[in-house]
């Protein structure tokens, strides 16, 4: 997706006023949640919100680097079937080293964070810090530029700005969100049947995953003119938090019950 880019795309962008609409561009977006969701489980416990930030942690990074101008974006119209990002330098979030180191020191802070938590008894230490944990979150981290190797054009390093590589599913915009929402569902089955919750918390789970839904068609389907690169990085921040608030929220469903029953 990012190299090859010519002037020529940028000619094609439609004349006129751009507005700034609800939905932000992004890169594959909710497939990447069906990996959170499929790593929850009872036995090891790791917040759904915390593996919600963990399979977006590079694009966190890369919006952050983008917003410092240190990588590079061109949002341009009609660049791809998929997407109009033309991330055509970002080396320090996306490339195949770094996504490594940045696996490997998220599986780090998540090992140091949970040792130094307390727990109410030794089993719940037990519980929710196991040897299993911290490499659950290296995983999640990493898969996220793995989802992104099958929907990308040739635009993920594999070091540097280099030797770049990418399957190219954003130039099939039909099967790429197929897939997407495929992901998603499959991955929200494995967290609703290998979790114990109450039937409440199953219900906002489902509307939750339905919401992703939507705002996935909004972002593959919904015609709208571009953002700035900015805006778009910002967009990201914002719209990524919420899902994590979310994710929060939701596991507080029906706790107090739970705790409480016999």
């Amino acid at each position: 997706m990012r190299d090859g880019c010519s002037g020529a795309f940028v000619k094609r962008r439609e004349k006129g006023v751009w507005h700034k609409r609800l939905y932000v561009q992004t890169k594959m977006f909710v497939g990447h949640y069906s990996v959170a969701f499929a790593c929850r489980t009872e036995r090891n416990k790791i917040p759904l919100w915390v593996l919600f930030v963990a399979v977006q942690f590079l694009d966190y990074i890369w919006a952050t680097l983008v917003l410092l101008g240190i990588e590079k974006l061109r949002v341009i119209k009609g660049f791809t079937a998929g997407s109009m990002l033309d991330s055509y330098f970002h080396p320090y979030s996306h490339s195949l080293i770094t996504a490594v180191i940045w696996s490997v020191v998220a599986a780090f802070v998540y090992r140091t964070v949970c040792s130094r938590h307390p727990f109410d008894s030794a089993q719940d230490r037990l519980s929710h810090y196991s040897k299993s944990a911290p490499l659950i979150i290296g995983l999640a981290v990493f898969s996220h530029w793995i989802l992104d190797l099958v929907a990308h054009p040739r635009d993920l390093p594999i070091y540097d700005n280099a030797a770049k590589v990418g399957f190219g599913l954003w130039n099939y915009r039909d099967p790429e969100f197929a897939l997407e929402i495929a992901l998603l569902a499959g991955g929200i089955a494995l967290y609703l049947t290998r979790n114990a919750m109450p039937a409440i918390r199953k219900g906002a789970v489902i509307a939750f995953g339905i919401a992703l839904v939507i705002v996935q068609i909004g972002d593959t389907y919904v015609p709208r003119t571009p953002l700035s690169d900015k805006a778009t990085a910002m967009g990201v921040w914002i719209f990524y938090t919420l899902f994590v608030i979310v994710a929060f929220a939701i596991e507080k469903i029906g706790r107090r019950g739970q705790t409480n029953a016999p």
